[in-house]
C-alpha cells in the first residue's frame, strides 16, 4: 500500500518543487532526482508483484480522502470556468459545470456506499496495472528528463514567448500523478477524479505559448475531453444507483449474462473513446502538436492517450460478442484505416507521428471491441511497444527541429550522413513500428488472427486492418528511405543537449531491448495478465516455432546489414553523370534547363494530396464515428430501459 501511495502522491511532490523553482539548475536536479526515485520505486514494486502473482487490493478506508477529491472537482472546474470566461468559450463551461454538479449532487446526496457491494477497496493492482505502472514511470519521467535540455533550445528559438519552464515541467509530473492514481484506481468515483485531472492538464499543456492557435486548440481538447467525463460521471451515477456497483472489478465480476451492465459499460468506452482520440474525436490530438515536443511526446506515448485505451482492455473481457463491443471494434477499425491513409498526406514529422498515433490507439481499441483473450493480448503488446517506439520518435523529431531548423521529412534527406546519431535513433523508432521483428508488426499478426476467430463482424474489422497495414508501411518507409540515402553531405556536430541524448539513447536501447526479450515479456508478463483478466490457467497466443521464427529475424536484422557493408566495402563503383532533360553542371545536384537557368535536382516523396482531401476525409470520418456512436448508445439504452 506504500509503494502505491507514494507512486500516487510523489510526483505531485515533485511538481510543487519545480513549479516553486525558477533556477535551472535546480530545476534539473529535481527533474533528474524525481525522475530517478520514480522509475526506481515502479521497477521495484513492478517486479515485486509480478512475481508474488497476486492481485493485491488497497485502501478500505477511503476517510478524508474522499472529501478532499471532491474539493479537487470543485477547484478543477472553477478553474476551467474562469479560463473558459477569459477567452470568451461556452461548451467547456457547460460540459464542466453540469458534470461536476451531477457528481455533486451524488456524492452528497445519493451515494450509498454501504449499497455497493464492491465499496469495501478503493485500489487495485494486478497485471495489466504493473504494465501500465512501468510504462507511466520509465517512458513518462524520461520525457521530463528531456524536457529539461528541450525547453532550454527551445526557448532560445522561441525568443517571442514567455519563458514559464517551471509551470511546465511541473504539470509533466502532475500528469505522471494522476495516471498513477487512474491505472491503480479500482473504485469508480477516485478513477474519474484522476481521469479528469489528466484532462485539465493536457488543457494547460496545449495552450502552453497562449497564442490564438495554441488556446484555440487546447479548448478543442478540453471540451472533447470533458464531454467523455460526462459520460464517465452518468456510468458512475447508473453503476451504483441502478446496480449497486461502485468498482471497476464489480462491474467486470457482474458478466455478460446481466445485459444491464451494457449501458455503463458503453458509457465508460465512450469516455475511452474521447481519451483515446478515436474518430469522431481525433481533432483534439492533432491539435496538440502545437504544444512543445515533450508535451506530445507524454500525450502520444505515456500518459493521456494511453488512459483511455487502458481502459477499453480493462473493459475487454465484457465487451466480447455484445453491442459495446460491436460499437469500439468498429470505432476503433475505421480509426486505424482512415488515420493511416490521412498519414501519407504528411511531410511534416510531427503530423505524421500524430495521425500514427491515432491509428494504432485505433488498432488497440479494435482489439478491446473484439474482446478476447487472444485480441487482448494483442492490444497489450501494442501499448507496450507503441509506447516506447513513439516517445522516442517525439523527442528525436523535436531534436532534429532544433539542429537542422525543419520537421519535415523532405527536409531529413541524408540526415544519416550529417547527423547519423538522431538519424540512427530514427531509424530505430521507425523500425519499431512497421519492421519485424518489433512487436507492432508481431501484435498486427496476433490481432488479425484474433479477429479472424472472433467471428461477427470481423471481415469489415479484418479488411480494416490490412489496408490501414498496407499504408502504414507506405508512409515510414516514406521516411526511413529519406534519412537513409546517402546524400553527399558533410557530417555536422551534434547540437542536441545531453538531457535530450540521455532519454532518446535509453528510449533506443529499450527499443532493441524490448525486442530481445520479447519471448520472456510474452511468457511472464503477457499470458499471465491474460490467465488474470479472463480467468484462465493456459493462454498460449504464440507458439514455440513462433518464437524460433522472431529469434531468426531478429538474427537477420543485424546479420544482413552487416554481411552487406562487409561486401560493399570492398567493392568498385563507378560514379556516372545522370542526364536530366538539361544540360549538366558537372555533377548530380544541379542541371541547366532550356532558359539557362541552374536548378538544384532534388526528388521527393509523394504525398496524394491530389487523391486523398484531408478536410473531407475527416469530416466524413468524423459524421461516420459520431453515426456508428449514436446508433450503439441508443441500441444500449434501449436494452438497458
Amino acid at each position: 500500500m506504500e509503494f502505491v501511495a507514494f507512486l500516487v502522491l510523489f510526483p505531485f511532490v515533485v511538481a510543487a518543487l519545480l513549479a516553486c523553482s525558477k533556477n535551472n539548475g535546480v530545476r534539473k536536479v529535481v527533474v533528474y532526482a524525481g525522475s530517478a526515485i520514480i522509475i526506481a520505486a515502479a521497477i521495484y514494486y513492478s517486479v515485486t508483484g509480478f512475481l508474488s502473482g497476486e492481485t493485491a487490493y488497497y485502501f478500505t478506508e477511503a476517510g478524508p480522502v474522499n472529501i478532499i477529491m471532491m474539493c479537487g472537482e470543485v477547484f478543477l472546474m472553477c478553474l476551467i470556468v474562469v479560463l473558459s470566461i477569459k477567452h470568451k468559450k461556452i461548451l467547456p463551461i457547460i460540459l464542466s459545470v453540469t458534470q461536476t454538479g451531477l457528481m455533486l449532487w451524488f456524492e452528497l446526496l445519493a451515494h450509498k456506499p454501504e449499497a455497493a457491494e464492491e465499496a469495501h477497496y478503493f485500489m487495485l493492482s494486478d497485471k495489466l496495472t504493473l504494465i501500465m505502472c512501468l510504462i507511466v514511470a520509465v517512458v513518462g519521467c524520461l520525457i521530463c528528463v528531456y524536457a529539461v535540455g528541450y525547453l532550454k533550445d527551445y526557448h532560445g528559438h522561441h525568443t517571442e514567448y514567455k519563458d514559464r519552464r517551471s509551470f511546465f515541467c511541473a504539470m509533466l509530473f502532475v500528469f505522471l500523478g494522476a495516471m498513477f492514481g487512474l491505472i491503480f484506481s479500482d473504485n469508480l468515483i477516485w478513477m474519474y477524479f484522476f481521469w479528469e485531472i489528466t484532462s485539465v492538464s493536457s488543457f494547460l499543456l496545449i495552450g502552453y505559448t497562449k497564442t490564438e492557435e495554441a488556446v484555440t486548440n487546447s479548448f478543442r481538447a478540453l471540451w472533447m475531453n470533458l464531454l467523455g467525463g460526462l459520460g464517465f460521471c452518468l456510468a458512475i451515477i447508473y453503476c451504483e444507483l441502478s446496480l449497486g456497483i461502485a468498482s471497476l472489478s464489480g462491474l467486470l465480476a457482474s458478466g455478460l449474462e446481466n445485459s444491464i451492465i451494457v449501458l455503463p459499460v458503453i458509457l465508460l468506452a465512450f469516455a475511452a473513446l474521447t481519451k483515446s482520440a478515436q474518430f469522431p474525436f481525433s481533432k483534439w490530438l492533432l491539435g496538440a502538436m502545437v504544444a512543445p515536443t515533450p508535451s506530445s511526446a507524454l500525450l502520444h506515448s505515456a500518459t493521456m492517450v494511453k488512459a483511455g485505451v487502458y481502459l477499453l482492455l480493462r473493459l475487454a473481457p465484457v465487451m466480447e460478442g455484445n453491442v459495446a463491443g460491436t460499437m469500439v471494434s468498429l470505432i476503433g477499425g475505421i480509426t486505424f484505416f482512415a488515420a493511416s491513409v490521412l498519414a501519407i498526406t504528411q511531410s511534416d514529422g510531427k503530423s505524421v507521428l500524430a495521425y500514427s498515433t491515432i491509428s494504432n490507439l485505433g488498432l488497440i481499441t479494435a482489439c478491446a471491441g473484439v474482446g478476447t483473450k487472444e485480441a487482448v493480448w494483442a492490444g497489450a503488446l501494442l501499448v507496450i511497444f507503441h509506447a516506447v517506439s513513439k516517445s522516442l520518435l517525439f523527442q528525436t523529431v523535436g531534436s532534429v527541429e532544433h539542429t537542422i531548423g525543419s520537421r519535415d521529412i523532405e527536409d531529413m534527406t541524408g540526415l544519416v550522413r550529417t547527423y547519423p546519431v538522431l538519424a540512427g535513433a530514427l531509424t530505430i523508432g521507425i523500425a519499431g513500428m512497421f519492421l519485424a521483428p518489433f512487436g507492432m508488426l508481431i501484435s498486427k499478426w496476433a490481432v488479425l488472427k484474433s479477429v479472424l476467430d472472433a467471428g461477427g463482424i470481423s471481415t469489415l474489422i479484418v479488411i480494416l486492418i490490412v489496408f490501414g497495414s498496407a499504408t502504414t508501411l507506405f508512409y515510414w518507409t516514406k521516411w526511413l528511405c529519406k534519412i537513409l540515402v546517402q546524400a553527399p553531405k558533410d557530417k555536422q556536430k551534434n547540437k542536441t543537449s545531453c538531457d535530450q541524448l540521455t532519454s532518446i539513447g535509453i528510449h533506443a536501447f529499450l527499443m532493441i531491448a524490448l525486442c530481445i526479450v520479447f519471448p520472456l515479456i510474452a511468457t511472464n508478463v503477457l499470458e499471465p495478465m491474460i490467465a488474470n483478466m479472463f480467468g484462465v490457467s493456459d493462454v498460449l497466443v504464440l507458439s514455440a516455432m513462433d518464437m524460433v521464427i522472431m529469434v531468426v529475424m531478429l538474427v537477420m536484422v543485424f546479420a544482413i546489414p552487416f554481411i552487406c557493408s562487409f561486401f560493399a566495402k570492398n567493392a568498385k563503383v563507378t560514379e556516372a553523370k545522370e542526364y536530366i532533360a538539361g544540360i549538366n553542371v558537372g555533377t548530380n545536384d544541379a542541371f541547366v534547363d532550356s532558359f539557362y537557368n541552374e536548378k538544384p535536382l532534388t526528388v521527393s516523396n509523394w504525398y496524394m494530396g491530389e487523391m486523398v482531401n484531408v478536410n473531407k476525409w475527416m469530416l466524413s470520418m468524423t459524421w461516420l464515428g459520431s453515426a456508428i456512436i449514436v446508433v450503439f448508445i441508443i441500441l444500449a439504452a434501449g436494452g438497458a430501459l
